[in-house]
């Protein structure tokens, strides 16, 4: 008898150790972690989809939207999200979590701005920026065949929420906006301006390459307040709201609520994930800019930083 509970302890020793050095997984059902459109946001999902892999975790990548990927995440057909951004996400955050079906998993360390931006030539044309009320006065600057006498304003793929479209209506500025269909297709606009040096607002995000490449400023806009986008009698346009700038602040992670009881060792890795702003914008740089495959991106990252995802894992 005692040596069948010394085989039996053993055992259960054997097969703690096994889940906790990654070998071994609460379930075989795959964690279907979701992709967007921006290189950041495929180099951070596959990051913490390899380390998972690592773990003995079978990863599915889904491609979703960026605010409508919260009804899948609800009904657990979608599992993790890995860039919910303080600035244009934490509405929808807030009410899936709201739900209970939803969870927020933490900060990835990710710090996030999302603004207006202008190339430092158009400083010059358009004294008083980066004051928006400079810019409200000079829009006719920013105008092009087709948007003149209205300024233009290049605003992120539609998806990506921002209220850009109630922001120009609450603040009066005459500006349309244009929106990119990709965020490639949004720095293009911007290389191309900054080439022949055209008039350019556009919107900039960091973290990312291309306020490290380009002389720019980001758009002063009255500051931010949550009442701001709800109540229109706050901000300075007492009939509308949207009447400030974006908010500032993390980057985080959201999961469907059932994954920590299905995978709780892959939700412990999830938690304990960080990546700072500088290495992400390096890495997007190497993908955008140096044409590096977003899988070759992230296999060096991987190999580079092995001693501390594998923390995370153990």
């Amino acid at each position: 008898m005692t040596n069948i509970i010394n085989k039996l302890g053993a055992a259960a020793l054997m097969l703690t150790t096994a889940v906790g050095s990654g070998s071994a997984a609460e379930s075989s059902d795959p964690i279907k972690l979701t992709l967007h459109d921006w290189s950041g946001q495929l180099i951070n999902t596959k990051i913490m989809g390899s380390i998972l892999q690592e773990a003995g975790y079978n990863v599915e990548y889904v491609q979703a939207d960026y605010i409508a990927q919260f009804a899948g995440l609800k009904t657990g057909d979608l599992h993790l999200a890995m860039e919910i951004w303080e600035t244009t996400g934490r509405e929808a955050l807030d009410e899936a979590t709201g739900s209970g079906k939803v969870v927020n998993v933490g900060e990835t360390g990710l710090m996030a701005i999302e603004e207006w931006w202008y190339p430092l030539y158009m400083k010059e044309r358009c004294p008083g920026l980066p004051n928006w009320e400079a810019l409200r006065d000079c829009a006719e600057e920013f105008a092009t065949a087709e948007t003149d006498p209205y300024g233009r304003y290049v605003g992120g793929p539609v998806t990506w929420g921002g209220f850009d479209e109630e922001r120009v209506e609450a603040l009066e500025m005459d500006f349309e906006v244009v929106h990119a269909g990709t965020d490639a297709a949004l720095f293009a606009e911007l290389e191309s301006a900054y080439q022949r040096q055209d008039p350019i607002v556009l919107w900039v995000y960091v973290p990312h390459w291309a306020p490290a490449k380009y002389e720019g400023e980001f758009v002063e806009f009255p500051a931010f307040s949550p009442e701001c986008y709800s109540d229109p009698s706050v901000g300075v346009n007492p009939n509308m709201a949207y009447d400030c700038g974006k908010p500032r602040g993390p980057i985080w992670k959201a999961a469907w609520s059932g994954l920590q009881e299905k995978w709780p060792g892959a939700y412990d890795i999830i938690e304990a994930y960080n990546i700072n702003n500088e290495e992400m914008s390096a890495m997007v740089g190497k993908a955008d800019l140096d044409g590096v495959d977003v899988d070759a991106v992230v296999a060096e990252w991987m190999t580079d930083n092995k001693d501390r995802w594998s923390e995370w894992v153990n």
